[in-house]
């Protein structure tokens, strides 16, 4: 049995939970999760790699069993985010470290290694996006419309994803094999979300969504420059992400190994967990 460590620190004031997994001599892997859900998305990939990996996979702020101060307390960016996921690797004295990012956790690793390039040693992203290529027009036109224009005619195109119905759609969209999706998991992240005052956390990181794009530039020099490790495993049957946005890797990183999943959405551990984590331990032991 792998021993999954929960814990909080206090960075920067905020009490921040996190999961840790492998011995700490081991090279780090840092999971970081994307919306509506928090570290628990890794709750059966964390064992299948604690036993050649230092895991550690934090809930950001305003997820999971981290705090979620209001919004007149804290200003809730993607660069506040990634300031904390920052300190609390210091904290833990984590200097060099493969990262994992999936959605929302795409923009603070991309933040994180334009920070600190040197740290980084390997990318694993599973329906994370750099590319303007990934994003499925649909799903995303309310997003940029209540970015640009934030108010009562956009508000409710965004205030929808914070419906259990939504919530439930992310999990088994595209999904060939539904059954094998826990309900537990839509369910837990429709009441974390909702909890007073989560939803206006929320709607701050949809209008703050609009920053990533502009970064993506920034991102491929990266990739050009440093021909980082990057291994993209995705869920073909994702509407949020598409898989233009992993096939756009490559573009910037020829080695890159890309793994279109068939029958696999944008949770794709909650299906294919076996075959993600086969592809990540070869990946990470080549």
């Amino acid at each position: 049995m792998v021993e999954i460590r929960h814990r909080y620190a206090t960075v920067r004031g905020h009490r921040v939970f996190y999961r840790e997994a492998g011995p700490r001599e081991a090279p780090t892997l840092v999971l970081l999760h994307g919306f509506p859900t928090s570290s628990r998305m890794f709750r059966h990939l964390i064992p299948a790699l604690a036993d050649r990996f230092h895991v550690i996979a934090p809930d950001h702020l305003g997820f999971g069993n981290s705090d979620a101060p209001p919004v007149d307390a804290f200003t809730y960016t993607f660069d506040a985010l990634t300031d904390l996921t920052e300190a609390l690797l210091a904290q833990l004295g984590v200097t060099r470290y493969a990262v994992y990012v999936q959605d929302y956790g795409a923009p603070i690793g991309w933040r994180l290694a334009l920070r600190a390039p040197d740290a980084i040693t390997a990318v694993i992203t599973q329906n994370g996006n750099a590319y303007e290529d990934g994003f499925v027009p649909e799903f995303w036109k309310p997003v940029w419309a209540y970015a640009e224009n934030p108010g009562p005619e956009t508000e409710p195109g965004v205030r929808a994803a914070l419906s259990l119905d939504a919530i439930r759609w992310q999990y088994v969209h595209g999904v060939d094999r539904p059954e094998l999706v826990d309900p537990d998991t839509w369910a837990a992240d429709h009441r974390e979300v909702n909890r007073p005052g989560n939803d206006l956390v929320q709607l701050a990181l949809f209008r703050d969504y609009a920053t990533n794009p502009p970064l993506y530039p920034q991102v491929h020099t990266y990739f050009r420059e440093r021909q980082v490790p990057l291994l993209a495993v995705w869920g073909a049957g994702d509407e949020i992400f598409g898989p233009d946005g992993a096939r756009a890797f490559a573009r910037d990183l020829p080695d890159a190994e890309i793994h279109l999943i068939r029958g696999g959405g944008h949770f794709l551990l909650e299906s294919h967990l076996d075959t993600v984590a086969g592809y990540i331990r070869g990946f990470l032991t080549s």
